[in-house]
């Protein structure tokens, strides 16, 4: 089974590829780049922020039930994401739908007031990328903070993260 990747039209250009191409390497499925404008939900203007649940709503009705795309699908957004009681997420999934998004709004440099660099953006956006892809593939959070599957609450936990699951994920993936 593919794993599914539709890269928003205002997420980074340029990184779709090596992205996909490490979330490969990490979950050792392959990948699925799709090419389907999307309208994407949920923007709260006092917030500033899109409603995650409200993303992957449109995404579960527009791609699994209108357009019959089978396997886990992640849309990948520039959009800064929030979920109810949460200032922020990264990415959200909902396994019963087999739908995840990610956001790069919090993933670059430039948005801590660093100097951009692409290859930090790839490593994180591919590891969330993976994280979230993980549940779909029905893994939960685990506890090792270098595996993929670890809940990161900062940047620096993200950063911390490698791109491999340890070996309990790895073998709960492979059975």
């Amino acid at each position: 089974m593919s794993i599914n990747i539709l890269w928003d039209q205002q997420a980074p250009r340029g990184i779709e590829l090596p992205v996909a191409r490490m979330i490969e390497m990490i979950l050792g499925r392959e990948t699925r780049l799709l090419e389907h404008p999307f309208l994407i939900d949920g923007y709260n203007r006092d917030r500033d922020q899109h409603d995650a649940q409200k993303i992957l709503d449109r995404l579960q009705d527009t791609f699994t039930r209108r357009y019959s795309i089978n396997g886990p699908l992640l849309l990948v957004t520039s959009r800064d994401l929030y979920v109810t009681g949460c200032d922020f997420v990264f990415g959200l999934a909902r396994s019963a739908s087999s739908v995840a998004v990610v956001s790069t709004a919090r993933l670059g440099n430039e948005y801590y007031g660093r100097r951009p660099d692409d290859a930090d953006l790839i490593d994180r956006t591919a590891k969330e990328g993976a994280h979230e892809l993980g549940h779909l593939l029905g893994l939960g959070h685990c506890d090792n903070p270098e595996c993929v599957m670890f809940r990161p609450r900062t940047l620096d936990e993200l950063d911390r993260k490698r791109k491999m699951l340890c070996p309990a994920c790895k073998e709960a993936l492979d059975s």
